[in-house]
């Protein structure tokens, strides 16, 4: 009896351990330059499976998330950051979809990040 309560509470605290382990905190930088480009990268981030909190800060350039490492990666993150037209570490976005870009959000150009990006008070 004493063996069998032991092991049915070992099973229950690495069950409970490995529910924890599913969610990452995760961060890399991604270029971008306004609320524009925030509103971009961070929807995109969110509409994927696994991805449970996206933020992106336009100071620091800093992408942070929290996700479900069983249902994406890093990269698919990146990738998909990539398609709407912002780079990262490894993944460049397409010429065509970052010309489509509205010119404050154009990253690329330094003049750009001295622009009016809309935040008037």
């Amino acid at each position: 009896m004493k063996t069998t309560l032991i092991t049915a509470i070992t099973l229950l605290i690495m069950a409970m351990g490995q529910a924890q382990d599913k969610n990452k905190s995760i961060s890399f930088e991604v270029k971008g330059n306004c609320g524009m480009c925030q509103n971009r990268i961070e929807k995109a981030a969110i509409k994927l499976k696994g991805v449970k909190f996206a933020s992106w800060s336009s100071e620091t350039k800093k992408f942070e998330a929290i996700i479900d490492e069983r249902k994406v990666t890093i990269t698919d993150i990146q990738k998909r950051i990539a398609e709407v037209g912002h780079d990262s570490k490894g993944h460049i976005a397409l010429d065509s979809v970052y010309n489509n870009l509205p010119e404050c959000c154009k990253y690329r150009d330094p003049a750009t990040a001295h622009m009016d990006h809309g935040n008037k008070n």
